[in-house]
């Protein structure tokens, strides 16, 4: 069972636009740290802020090559989140959650 601290880790990385437009640009499949960074108008320093975060959520994984780190959104991290989307927003009305003076 997962917390609601796992799961606001997961929606902290998609709660800023910069992590939002990373999104975008990793929809076309793997890219490069450096890749990522010049249309992000980003520093390195701040790349990493946004991709560590990114990647502490599970929705983006990546891998080292040489001197160069390459990101790609992660299948496994996508479904969690949308799973935890689901859950959270879909109602769960049960009978023994009714108010014991009202009823409602």
């Amino acid at each position: 069972m997962r917390t609601h601290q796992e799961d606001a880790r997961v929606f902290k990385a998609l709660c800023d636009p910069k992590r939002l437009a990373i999104l975008e640009q990793l929809r076309s499949g793997e890219k490069c740290a450096c890749v990522l960074q010049e249309p992000m108008d980003l520093t390195q320093s701040g790349l990493s802020y946004h991709m560590k975060i990114l990647c502490d959520s599970g929705i983006v994984t990546s891998r080292q090559e040489g001197k160069w780190t390459y990101y790609r959104l992660s299948d496994a991290g996508r479904e969690m989140a949308l799973e935890r989307l689901r859950a959270i927003i879909t109602p769960n009305v049960e009978q023994d959650n009714l108010c014991p003076s009202c009823g409602r």
